[in-house]
């Protein structure tokens, strides 16, 4: 027994040896690295649309209304990932000398629990006669399926209706709803959780969008309200301030749309998918309102 413990300990030791210097070694130039390529990926994705839908509009598969429409969506969750990745990548501190500590002292102890826990140590000095049945190793549980997504949704807007005071509840199934392009279910979710948390101002633009899409597509009307009162809530919201300038667009509003879109441009990376995708609707608009 004594000499299976002495082996574990040296099985640890090597082990650590080979993760402790690469995570000591961590710096935030690599951290920025993994999140630009990260970021990278999703503009290629979201310009893959754009081009797709580009030759959708020249193979007359799409109106010019439906064009601007389709775009404007594609634009602005492309801004929205984009300004979730920053706010992530600056909320998370580079801790790689805490986490080589984690690495180095807190795996192996959990390990050493688990072992005792689950294991059985008695194997060790009373091994199992030859021939025994071996239990079998476990298979592992399939990803979800879209019918048990939809269930597990279900199963929150039921729940909620007993805790009906759930804001983030009534936020996380509204996300879901707008997710599964449910967008008249997300309406009614966004309107719970808006009038429990309305000081969430990515809420109330969350909620025009919502409102937009399941009203066919126009920001007329209530979304333009719902995105003025996010735009109260957070005069320098990037999501309202894109749908602002969406909404102003649709108006014919082009001059509005352009101190929208110029707001939204002054938040983006210089020299950026994103902020040449923003610069060309501002000379769109700026074009469109010279010919008035």
């Amino acid at each position: 027994m004594i000499l299976f413990w002495v082996i574990c300990v040296l099985l640890i030791i090597i082990a650590l040896a080979f993760v402790l210097p690469p995570a000591l070694q961590r710096s935030e130039a690599s951290k920025g690295k993994i999140e630009d390529e990260r970021k990278q990926a999703n503009i290629s994705v979201y310009r893959d649309q754009l081009s797709e839908l580009e030759a959708d509009l020249r193979n007359g598969l799409v109106s010019e209304e439906q064009y601007a429409q389709d775009r404007d969506e594609i634009e602005r969750r492309l801004l929205e990932d984009t300004a979730t990745t920053s706010k992530k990548a600056a909320a998370a501190p580079v801790n790689a000398r805490a986490t080589a500590y984690f690495l180095g002292i807190g795996l192996p102890l959990v390990a050493i629990v688990f072992y005792l826990t689950i294991g059985e140590p008695d194997r060790i000095t009373n091994p199992a006669p030859v021939g025994a049945p071996q239990m079998s190793t476990a298979a592992a549980p399939p990803e979800r399926t879209q019918e048990q997504i939809e269930a597990n949704v279900a199963k929150l807007a039921q729940r909620l209706q007993s805790n009906p005071d759930d804001a983030q509840g009534w936020a996380i199934l509204a996300r879901s709803y707008s997710s599964m392009e449910k967008f008249g279910e997300a309406v009614n979710a966004y309107a719970k959780a808006t009038e429990l948390n309305p000081k969430d101002a990515d809420l109330w633009a969350e909620y025009a969008f919502a409102t937009g899409m399941s009203e066919g597509r126009s920001l007329e009307g209530k979304p333009t309200e719902l995105i003025n009162r996010a735009l109260k809530v957070d005069p320098e919201n990037a999501k309202a301030l894109q749908l602002a300038g969406s909404a102003a667009f649709q108006a014919k509003d082009y001059k509005k749309a352009v101190d929208y879109w110029q707001r939204v441009l002054k938040k983006v990376p210089p020299g950026s998918e994103v902020a040449e995708t923003i610069s060309a609707r501002i000379n769109e608009a700026k074009t469109l309102a010279a010919g008035k």
